[in-house]
C-alpha cells in the first residue's frame, strides 16, 4: 500500500540527489486467544536498487507520498497462523546512501539488487502480546545519491572538462563561453576497440571555499567520493571566475583543488588521479606547459610565493600529465589510453591484496584448525589415567 507523506528534494537542473521519505511497517494481525492462534506478522519496508531508476522517477512516480507494507492477517478457525503482510518496496538508483532522520546511516546500495530493510513490520498478537498485535516500526529515511563512475572529472568552471567529456565519450553536456555549464552530474562512457568501457562522471565545477559548500559546494564534493580515479582537468592559461575574483595560474588551480578535496575530506587527496592540461591549442600554450611542468616537479621551489592558506597539507601525486586540446582533439587519445592503464593497475593491485588477503586468511585457519588436533602425548596420558 502506498500512501500520502512529506517528501523534500534538493536539486539542480532536473537532477534530483537527495529525498526524505516517510516509511511505515506493516501492523500485525489479530491472535485468537480462545484457541491459542497467533496473528501474522505485519510486511516490512524494503529500499531496493535498481540500475534504471532515479530519484527523480521515484520523486514522480510517488509524488507527496509516504511508503506502508501491508497487514499481517488475523488469526482464524480455518487458519490459526495468520499469514505475514506484504512487503513494501522504494525503487531506488544504484549508489543510495540510506540515512535516518538523526543523520545515522542506516546502509548503501553500491549494485543491482541490493537491498536494505528501513521498516520492520509489527509482531502479530500471541499468548505473549496477550493476544494484541503490535504497530509497525515509523520511520523517516534520507536518500543519498552518491554517483558511481571509474573517473570523475575534477576542475574549476570553464577548465573545459564537458568538452573533455563529449571528446572522450558519447554524452552530450552542454557546452558554452562561461562558467558553469555544468549545473547537474553528466556521465559518459569510454568505449574501447575491445568493447572495454570506462565510465566518466563530469561534475558541477568547483570554486574556492567549495569544502564550506559554497559555489555547489558539497553536491559536487560528495559525488567524487565513490570515484575510482580522479582526473583533474585545468586550463594551462589559468582561471578568473569574475572580474572581481583573483586570477590563478595553472599551478596555482591545481593547489587550489587540492586544497578543496583535502579540507571536505582528506582521503579525497589519496585517490589516484591524473592531470589533463587543457586548451593546448592556445597561444603560447607550449611555453606555460613548460612552466607547469616545471613547478609540479619541483613544487617545494614555489610554494613559498603562495599564500599559506593556498598551499594543501597534502599535494595530489599525479600518475600521468597529458597536454590535450579538447577543441582540436590534440593528446585525448593519450588520455584514453592512459586512463585505462591506470585504472588497470589499480584494478591488478587491488587484487592482488584481495588473493594476499584470502592466503593470509587460509594460512591463520590453517594454523587454528592444527593447534586445536589433540598431540599423542595428550591421548597416551588420558589412557594412562583411565587405567
Amino acid at each position: 500500500m502506498v500512501s500520502c507523506s512529506r517528501v523534500l528534494l534538493r536539486k539542480y537542473g532536473d537532477f534530483i540527489d537527495n529525498l526524505r521519505l516517510f516509511t511505515r511497517g506493516g501492523s500485525g494481525g489479530m491472535g485468537y486467544p480462545r484457541l491459542g492462534g497467533e496473528g501474522g506478522k505485519g510486511g516490512d519496508v524494503w529500499v531496493v536498487a535498481h540500475n534504471k531508476m532515479t530519484l527523480k522517477q521515484l520523486k514522480d512516480r510517488y509524488p507527496q507520498k509516504r511508503f506502508v507494507a501491508g497487514e499481517g492477517a488475523n488469526s482464524r478457525v480455518s487458519a490459526l497462523k495468520g499469514s505475514k503482510g506484504k512487503d513494501c518496496e522504494i525503487p531506488v538508483p544504484v549508489g543510495i546512501s540510506i540515512n535516518d532522520e538523526n543523520g545515522k546511516i542506516i546502509g548503501e546500495l553500491n549494485k543491482e539488487k541490493d537491498r536494505i530493510l528501513v521498516a520492520e513490520g509489527g509482531l502479530g498478537g500471541k499468548l505473549l502480546t496477550n493476544f494484541l498485535p503490535l504497530k509497525g516500526q515509523k520511520r523517516v529515511i534520507h536518500l543519498d545519491l552518491k554517483l558511481i563512475a571509474d573517473i570523475g572529472l575534477v576542475g574549476f568552471p570553464n577548465a573545459g572538462k564537458s568538452s573533455l567529456l563529449s571528446k572522450i565519450s558519447h554524452a552530450k553536456p552542454a557546452i558554452a563561453d562561461y562558467a558553469f555549464t555544468t549545473l547537474k552530474p553528466e556521465l559518459g562512457k569510454i568505449m574501447y576497440n575491445d568493447f572495454k568501457q570506462i565510465s566518466v562522471a563530469d561534475l558541477p565545477g568547483l570554486i574556492e571555499g567549495a569544502h564550506m559548500n559554497k559555489g555547489m559546494g558539497h553536491k559536487f564534493l560528495k559525488h567524487i567520493e565513490r570515484t575510482k580515479q580522479l582526473l583533474f582537468v585545468v586550463d594551462v592559461s589559468g582561471f578568473q571566475l569574475s572580474s572581481q575574483t583573483q586570477y590563478r595560474t595553472a599551478f596555482e588551480t591545481i593547489l587550489l583543488l587540492s586544497k578543496e578535496l583535502g579540507l571536505y575530506r582528506e582521503e579525497l587527496q589519496t585517490k589516484p588521479a591524473l592531470l589533463a592540461v587543457n586548451k593546448m591549442d592556445l597561444p603560447d600554450a607550449q611555453d606555460k606547459f613548460h612552466i607547469l611542468m616545471n613547478q609540479l616537479q619541483n613544487p617545494k621551489d614555489f610554494l613559498h610565493l603562495f599564500e599559506k592558506n593556498m598551499i594543501p597539507e597534502r599535494t595530489v601525486e599525479f600518475q600521468h600529465i597529458i597536454p590535450i586540446s579538447a577543441v582540436t582533439g590534440e593528446g585525448i587519445d593519450e588520455l584514453k589510453d592512459c586512463i585505462r592503464k591506470s585504472l588497470d593497475e589499480h584494478t591488478n593491485q587491488e587484487n592482488d591484496a584481495y588473493h594476499k588477503k584470502q592466503l593470509l586468511n587460509l594460512r591463520i585457519s590453517n594454523t587454528v584448525s592444527y593447534s586445536e588436533l589433540p598431540s599423542k602425548n595428550a591421548v597416551t596420558s588420558a589412557r594412562i589415567d583411565i587405567t
